[in-house]
């Protein structure tokens, strides 16, 4: 094996573009540049960070937030009705000014409530025959907001934003293996390409010699003109073979050029070792792993975290439900600003709104029957995803232990027939087989080096497949970070 790659690469060298040097890659330096630097791994870095904004987000709402508003002025001019003593009603005209700033400190409470500190400032202004100017203050005031028999959304929302951030780190690990995958496919590409090329040149080189011997054979009468003929054909066939390959490894170069976020034409060649890692694969540890670091049994149980939320909001958001709301502090009024702040007096609220439903035909128990049958519904979903994953996790690992075989008997065959092809040719060029035998063995040679080929990229395939669905490196026996 050692021996035919080297002597592929040596002639997809030789068939390289003279010119700029070439940028020949390794498989994992083709992952990384691609993790790195695609198109791909940038798109799925953006979506991570914007699910780490969204959780600091989160985070910095629970601490107190102050806030400040007001306006700065209103100004109303107009003719509005007044009532008199009298009851009679009377239009006078109206030119007033008011503004009103007000500064608050909010904070969550843990059982779903809002406490809150606020200072206000007020003034008003009335022009006219009766003008006035008066200044109002609440220089600090109290206050709470609790619903009573309702949901708990912040108790809620603190379940379910751990597992949303696990499912987002769990997803960008896994697109990141995704997009070694998709890069291993375009890697292979290029290399099936590049092998295809030079076995397609060796190809028309051997037809052409043969093609020159049997006319000579031909003209002194040693072999029939159907034999002549089926070398022509041959030579023909290997020659729009290699129109096709050079095509072939062109269009190759180009998509691998594209994942990796290289320039428009920017020399490119790739380079495959020998040799595989040999790494023991315990399907039992695998399917543990899956089931510890997948992001769909991650996104499950997000998914029956939020159908239980949806139950006890169908039961409690239907029902009996009321809402307090107290506050207590000072204020003042005066005509002048300096003294807007002088004799405060106490400033209290109190109020419980309460809401009862009486008929409701039903709609209450329906809705909590739907809910109930959506979790079951994510109870199912989610032990389907977890029986799935054990699943695929298996028959991953079995995978690979199979493409790891496939690879060393394709290698051998490979080599067995490279080895035939020679022999038949040389046994040829002394009359001792027919042209059939002959390429026979030359369609043998060329199936099983394809074959040696695909082996190699199914190998690999599976190398990081069983990475991607594990998030576990078997080689260096580390979880994927």
């Amino acid at each position: 094996m050692l021996r035919r790659t080297a002597l592929t690469l040596l002639i997809a060298a030789a068939l390289a573009t003279p010119g700029a040097a070439q940028q020949v890659l390794t498989l994992q330096q083709a992952i990384t540049m691609a993790q790195e630097q695609g198109h791909e791994a940038r798109s799925v870095r953006a979506t991570l960070e914007a699910a780490r904004h969204r959780n600091d987000a989160f985070g910095a709402r629970l601490m107190p937030q102050l806030s400040f508003g007001g306006t700065l002025p209103r100004y109303n001019r107009a003719i509005i009705p007044v009532v008199q003593p009298d009851g009679s009603t009377l239009f006078r005209p109206l030119d007033q000014t008011d503004a009103q700033l007000t500064a608050t400190v909010s904070q969550r409470l843990p059982t779903g409530g809002d406490f809150f500190v606020s200072s206000s400032l007020a003034t008003l202004s009335v022009s006219g025959d009766q003008s006035i100017r008066t200044w109002s203050s609440t220089p600090v005031s109290f206050g709470l907001r609790h619903d009573i028999f309702r949901p708990n959304t912040l108790k809620l929302e603190k379940r379910e934003q751990p597992v949303r951030m696990e499912l987002a780190e769990r997803t960008f690990l896994e697109a990141r293996e995704d997009v070694a995958l998709r890069t291993t496919t375009l890697f292979f590409d290029l290399y099936s390409a590049r092998v295809g090329l030079a076995n397609a040149t060796t190809n028309v080189a051997v037809n052409d010699t043969l093609f020159t011997l049997n006319k000579g054979r031909y003209e002194v009468g040693k072999i029939g003109e159907n034999d002549l003929l089926q070398s022509e054909l041959a030579l023909l066939r290997a020659r729009t073979s290699l129109d096709g390959a050079r095509l072939e490894l062109d269009r190759a170069t180009a998509a691998l050029r594209l994942a990796l976020g290289l320039a428009a034409g920017t020399p490119l060649d790739v380079t495959v070792g020998p040799e595989i890692p040999t790494y023991p694969v315990d399907t039992t540890r695998a399917v543990a792993e899956a089931l510890r670091n997948g992001a769909n049994v991650t996104e499950a149980n997000l998914g029956e975290l939020q159908a239980r939320r949806r139950v006890t909001e169908a039961r409690l958001n239907n029902g009996f439900g009321a809402t307090v709301q107290a506050s207590f502090g000072f204020n003042a009024t005066a005509s002048e600003f300096d003294l807007a702040y002088s004799n405060l007096l106490e400033a209290r609220t109190v109020a419980l709104a309460v809401e009862i439903p009486l008929i409701q035909w039903g709609a209450r128990s329906a809705t909590v029957q739907a809910a109930k049958a959506e979790q079951r519904q994510a109870e199912s979903a989610a032990k389907l995803a977890h029986d799935q994953t054990a699943q695929d996790a298996l028959f991953a690992a079995l995978q690979l232990e199979q493409a790891r075989r496939t690879l060393a008997l394709s290698a051998k065959a490979d080599t067995v027939a490279a080895k035939r092809f020679e022999v038949a040719y040389n046994r040829y060029v002394i009359g001792r087989i027919t042209i059939d035998n002959l390429y026979m063995a030359q369609n043998e040679k060329n199936e099983a080096l394809n074959q040696y080929v695909q082996a190699l990229r199914g190998y690999w395939m599976a190398h990081y497949r069983l990475r991607r669905l594990t998030l576990y490196d078997f080689e260096t026996g580390q979880v994927i970070r």
